[in-house]
């Protein structure tokens, strides 16, 4: 897959993610939204940012089940429940995106809801990855 990120000047300068994603390849992946759930289907995690942690891995491992790595992500949307807490936490959200998923930023956005399906959860992660 190539995928070019495209971040005009006429726009505030991003931070944490691409304003557009232009993305080629032959595969399309879409990601289920994807809380901060162990393999017994418990929500782990008491604070956002271990909850976050979590999330994002469980979307990296549906990912790589499908063939697809961080880079090839394309679009994720990130649902939560606080978003006040979501901007006081988001240094440390920050590094934990470059741990798990390196710089290569998608299209991002971050919206707030009443609750997710699990009530412990408050966020969840879902997207979409074009592969080669």
């Amino acid at each position: 897959m190539s995928t070019e990120r495209v971040n005009p000047p006429e726009l505030s300068p991003p931070a944490g993610f691409s304003h557009a994603v232009v993305a080629s390849g032959s595969r399309v992946v879409f990601l289920a939204g994807q809380t901060a759930l162990d393999t017994d289907g418990k929500v782990v995690g008491r604070t956002l940012p271990e909850q976050f942690d979590r999330a994002l891995t469980n979307l990296l491992a549906a990912l790589a089940a499908a063939g697809g790595t961080p880079c090839d992500l394309a679009r994720v949307t990130v649902y939560a429940t606080d978003v006040e807490a979501y901007r006081t936490h988001a240094p440390e959200l920050g590094r934990t995106w470059r741990k798990l998923a390196g710089r290569d930023y998608p299209a991002m956005a971050v919206v707030e809801v009443v609750r997710l399906w699990d009530a412990e959860a408050m966020v969840e992660l879902d997207g979409f990855a074009v592969l080669p």
